[in-house]
């Protein structure tokens, strides 16, 4: 036999077994290179100032953990007391406020009464009451996990950026490619990821405070509700209005007709139209311009809408950061292609 095949072997041997040995954190060792890619460049700009590298793994890491994992910890960890302090006679009486509603609605929403009136039918408060527990301990233990999840995808992330120099330069030896294609399908990469990621960080920031700010005026808690709205608008079209139409129903149920147009309005033309269509891309172009300076990779809009939707469908929670990831990798692997064909065709001239 010859050393090389008893060599390919051994390596297949060997893969097998990392595989198994590493299988249950794959996702999370996943997730955390993807946000060091993404990230690349905040680290970049901490190890220049402190000349640590040490230094700027750790601020980097404390800033992912700051503003990517606190925030949905604490809604989390709000969300199960909630439930776990939820009564069997609270949502009693919410079933005889729906049957008084819809039995004498509002003028306005007289249309619907012959359509509502039947659904009430089909409502057993013993079954609300079973699956309201059972998606409480559904919540606590996702709570747990993500707890769990979360502190690996930090660890992770540090010894990413920490060593992350050396892991690609090992990678570009062990790779049969030129190192100028995959310093160009790194560079592509990352360029867009970092794109992908600041933009759903800047929406989520941006569009939870505003939300926030505008319910904590009404008597809400601000905070976690404009968490909430943060995630939320990271669903693309319908995501704010998961958020502010159950808010507007809430109102108009309890006779605030003021707060339910108030919140809509506020929402569709505050949120969505100003913050989200004119105030969004100035943030994207500026963090562009000053994290990315050596970037000029664009990825259309139409592409991460369905990136996203594709990659939440498909991995979950974490398929807003795998689903772009997977997108943006065969998008570059495409670019490097287009470039070699270009070169051959040069050469073949």
């Amino acid at each position: 036999m010859k050393s090389q095949y008893f060599i390919a072997i051994l390596f297949a041997t060997s893969l097998y077994w990392m595989y198994l040995l590493y299988e249950p954190f794959l996702m999370v060792m996943t997730i955390a290179a993807l946000l060091a890619i993404s990230t690349a460049s905040i680290n970049n700009y901490f190890e220049q100032l402190f000349s640590s590298r040490f230094v700027a793994a750790f601020l980097s890491s404390l800033l992912l953990a700051i503003l990517f994992f606190a925030p949905l910890g604490y809604f989390l960890a709000t969300l199960t007391i909630k439930l776990n302090h939820l009564e069997p006679n609270s949502l009693k009486n919410i079933e005889l406020y729906i049957n008084g509603l819809i039995t004498n609605p509002p003028e306005f929403l007289l249309f619907l009464k012959p359509y509502l009136v039947d659904s009430l039918k089909g409502i057993d408060i013993n079954s609300l009451t079973a699956n309201a527990l059972h998606v409480a301990a559904k919540v606590g233990t996702f709570s747990a996990g993500f707890v769990k999840n979360a502190f690996l995808v930090i660890v992770f992330y540090f010894f990413a950026m920490y060593n992350g120099s050396t892991i690609v330069e090992f990678l570009k030896r062990v790779v049969q490619m030129s190192v100028e294609d995959s310093t160009l399908l790194a560079r592509e990469l990352s360029a867009v990821m970092s794109v992908v990621f600041y933009s759903i960080i800047a929406t989520a920031m941006l569009e939870g405070a505003l939300f926030g700010i505008a319910v904590s005026f009404m008597g809400y808690n601000g905070l976690l509700f404009g968490i909430m709205y943060g995630f939320a608008s990271l669903l693309p079209v319908v995501g704010g209005i998961l958020m502010w139409l159950p808010f507007m129903i809430y109102e108009l149920s309890a006779g605030h007709n003021a707060n339910a147009v108030f919140i809509a309005l506020y929402s569709i033309i505050v949120i969505s139209v100003i913050a989200d269509t004119f105030i969004k891309p100035l943030i994207i172009k500026e963090i562009n311009k000053r994290l990315l300076k050596e970037s000029d990779a664009k990825l259309n809009e139409l592409v991460i809408f369905f990136s996203i939707i594709a990659g939440l469908a498909t991995f979950g929670f974490w398929g807003m950061i795998l689903g772009p990831a997977i997108t943006a990798f065969f998008l570059a692997i495409l670019k490097l292609f287009e470039a070699r064909t270009k070169e051959c065709e040069t050469k073949s001239r």
